[in-house]
């Protein structure tokens, strides 16, 4: 394989990763463990761990997708334009899979497993939920498990840390909901068509696609706001 065909590769993983989604889930969790107290060195285990596994949730969802996106004529979709094999991208996944699965643990052994459970739960997105009524549910667990994560969080396995607060966890799983709908609503039209109906659609189907994005904005901004509330008279751990 020449150079460049190796560097086109490896470009066109980093697109299909959802590279926006991917750093800004690692910027923003790092960034929470940071605020939290966490040291140096476990707020960069903490962005390994986020970005090994937010790149197993981009590549597969765009495996999942890509003949749907290959019909809508998608031209950010590097899998589903044939820049890379699929067997590539499944391979890719192999690999960060494993990386994950020791990091996670290595920020505590509850840590851990609250971020296992997240990246499956993402998973199951990508592979169950997202063309039903139940496409939140995903993104309600897998938020709802980032305050676990940070409070359990330590160095090396074992037990480190506290339970969440109720609030913040509660707080985390809305925020996942008003997500997932902003996440989705670029891609309506082109969902509908494909028969992908999941919530958001079926609520703009019935309300209208303006309606629901000023809808979600004013709740996705009210939660944030309660988050960095919460984080300030109560905290992260119990």
């Amino acid at each position: 394989m020449s150079r460049r065909e190796q560097r086109g590769t490896t470009v066109s993983l980093a697109l299909a990763c959802h590279p926006l989604p991917t750093a800004a889930m690692t910027l923003g969790v790092t960034a929470a463990a940071a605020l939290s107290g966490r040291t140096g060195l476990e707020c960069l285990l903490v962005a390994a761990t986020v970005l090994t596994g937010q790149l197993t949730v981009g590549w597969i969802n765009d495996l999942v997708d890509r003949e749907r996106d290959a019909r809508s004529g998608r031209r950010d979709k590097p899998v589903a334009l044939g820049w890379v094999e699929p067997g590539t991208v499944v391979f890719a996944t192999a690999c960060a899979t494993l990386l994950t699965i020791p990091l996670s643990i290595a920020n505590g052994t509850v840590a851990g497993v609250a971020h296992l459970a997240a990246v499956l739960s993402a998973w199951s997105y990508n592979l169950l939920l997202k063309r039903t009524a139940f496409s939140w549910l995903p993104y309600l667990v897998s938020f709802g498990l980032l305050p676990a994560f940070l409070s359990y969080g330590g160095l090396g396995g074992g037990y480190h840390g506290a339970p969440p607060t109720i609030l913040m966890t509660v707080l985390a799983g809305l925020l996942g909901i008003g997500i997932h709908v902003l996440n989705v609503l670029p891609d309506l039209v082109e969902d509908n068509e494909n028969g992908v109906r999941h919530l958001p659609l079926r609520i703009a189907m019935r309300i209208g696609a303006p309606r629901l994005l000023y809808l979600t904005l004013a709740f996705t901004v009210l939660v944030s706001a309660g988050i960095v509330i919460a984080a300030l008279r109560v905290g992260l751990r119990q």
